[in-house]
This record gives structure tokens, sequence and C-alpha cells, in this order.
């Protein structure tokens, strides 16, 4: 009994891993699974066909909208088509009133004629004296674009548009004062009323060019609703050069003061251009009546003395 002790635990010991050998073989046999081949796949079954089937589904997702989305894109589009409408129709409206202001403060603007003119600045001639006009004139055009800058050091979206609006009328009437006593140094006062001179002072603005009175067409066509049309395209072409007037921390008043005067001075020289070519010298002039006093003068903001009504 003895003896066989120590042979049956040694058959115990190899039957028991057999079994434990067939029971492991079994197990990765089952969690692997089995192939055609007889080897077996790392994958789990039908993993292909999940995969595509995920495949497929995330592309559908990404490329179907659904009605409700398509709605509200639509919606959205919509706003944004109808703000934009919205937009240009209260900017023409805007660019119509600061016209209808224009021609109403014109008349208004105090012009000095050039027996004035000489009496203020004696022993100068005709280019001495139109050099001082331009020179008051560029200085007050400063002046306003520095204001409008220093008050748009914080700009706020809803207050722009007035701002450009005042520094637009304000430059305007600077230089529409600079037009008409340019005319009268170079002796070539339009004929007519004081509004009728102050619509033709307005298109030589609006086309920067001189009036030529010696063409009654150029007057005609002054006097009509071409003056509008080319007001507004004028406005337009003013609002955009003075939008970095607006530029906050006082960066906006120097933009506006060096813009403002370089403008002025562009304008003039090109109104002495044309004036230049058809210029009166004063011992031929005829003598000329007084300029009429406007009933209600416009205060325009200038030099100390070079503009001076």
């Amino acid at each position: 009994m003895t003896g066989s002790t120590p042979f049956r635990k040694r058959r115990l010991r190899n039957r028991g891993a057999d079994e434990a050998g067939a029971l492991g073989d079994g197990v990765r046999d089952d969690e692997r699974g089995s192939s055609a081949s007889g080897s077996a796949s790392l994958e789990p079954a039908n993993a292909l066909e999940v995969a595509s089937d995920e495949t497929a589904a995330g592309k559908a997702s990404g490329t179907t909208r659904t009605p409700g989305s398509r709605s509200r894109v639509g919606a959205v589009t919509d706003g944004m088509k109808e703000g934009v409408r919205k937009g240009g129709r209260a900017g023409r409206a805007g660019i119509g009133y600061l016209a209808d202001r224009l021609i109403e403060n014109a008349p208004r603007i105090p012009v000095r004629d050039l027996a004035t003119l000489r009496k203020q600045f004696p022993g100068l001639g005709p280019e001495q004296l139109a050099d001082k006009l331009v020179s008051g004139a560029a200085n007050a055009s400063s002046t306003v674009g520095a204001g409008v800058g220093a008050a748009a050091m914080m700009p706020v979206p809803p207050a722009m548009p007035a701002e450009l609006a005042a520094e637009i009328t304000g430059v305007a009437a600077v230089e529409l004062k600079m037009i008409a006593e340019l005319h009268e140094v170079y002796g070539r006062r339009p004929e007519g009323s004081l509004k009728q001179r102050s619509t033709a002072y307005l298109t030589s603005w609006t086309q920067e060019r001189g009036v030529d009175v010696g063409k009654p067409s150029t007057l005609n066509a002054a006097l009509g609703g071409q003056v509008k049309r080319e007001l507004r395209q004028q406005i337009m072409k003013r609002m955009v050069r003075n939008l970095p007037n607006l530029m906050p921390f006082m960066v906006g008043a120097a933009v506006g003061a060096v813009m403002n005067r370089r403008d002025t001075k562009k304008l003039a020289e090109k109104i002495r251009a044309d004036l230049r070519k058809r210029q009166v010298s004063w011992d031929a002039l005829p003598e000329l009546a007084p300029l009429e006093t406007p009933d209600d003068p416009l205060r325009v903001a200038g030099g100390p003395k070079e503009l001076e009504s």
C-alpha cells in the first residue's frame, strides 16, 4: 500500500494536467472562434459587417438634412437678405436726406464778393488771394474732421451715421464757401439769383470742377434734377472716405484732420485749374453788384480771417 502511493499521486497529477489542457484549448477556441482553415480569428464575429454599416450610417447622417433643418437654414438666409435690403433702403434714405440738407443750406452760406475780399486782403493779386482762401478752407475742414474724430473717441454704432452726417455737412459748407469765393476771385460769378448761384456752386462741388458761365447748358444742367443724382454719389464717396475718422482712442481725430485738409486742397486745385482757363482779369471785369446777404446765414467754422463773412 505504501509503495503504491507515489505512483497513484503521479497518475492523478498527469490526469489533471491533461484535463486542464483540454479545458484551456476549449476556452481559447470558444473565445477566438474557428475559421475555415482551422486557425482562430482575432476579430469578433460579423465585425466587418458591423463596421461597414456604421460607416454608411455616419455618411448618411452627415449629408442628409431633415426637413426641419432645411427650413431653419432657409429662414436664416431669408432673414439675412431682408436685413441687407432694409439696410440698403435706410442708407439710400439717409443719403437722400443729406442731399436735401445740402441743397437747403447752400443759399444760407455767406459769400464775400470780390470787392470785400480785396478790402480784407489788400495788396494781394488773384493767385495770392486764392491761396489765402484755400488755406483758410483747409484749416476749417481740418478742424471739422478733428472734432468729429474726437467725438467718436469711443464710437457707438447707432451714433456713427450722425457723426458722418455732421462731418459731411460741415465740410461741404466750408468747401462751398471756398468755391463761391474762388469764382469771385477769378471773375467767373454765375448769373442769376442767390438760389441759382448756390445751386451752381453745389454742382461745382459735386462735379469737382468750375462752373462754365459761358455755356447756358451747363447752368441748365446744374439747375435741373441731375444735381441730386450727382450729389448723392458725391455724398456716398465722402462717407466711404470719412469712415476712418470714426476710429477710437483719438486716432480718428488725427486721421480726420489730415484727410479733410488733403481733400479740400485737392478739390481747390481742380476748381482753380478749371477757372484759370476762363479767368477774367480784375481790370477787365465790369462793376458787379454786391452779393446778397442770406436771411438766415449759416455759421461756417474756419480760420480767424480767411473764412470770415
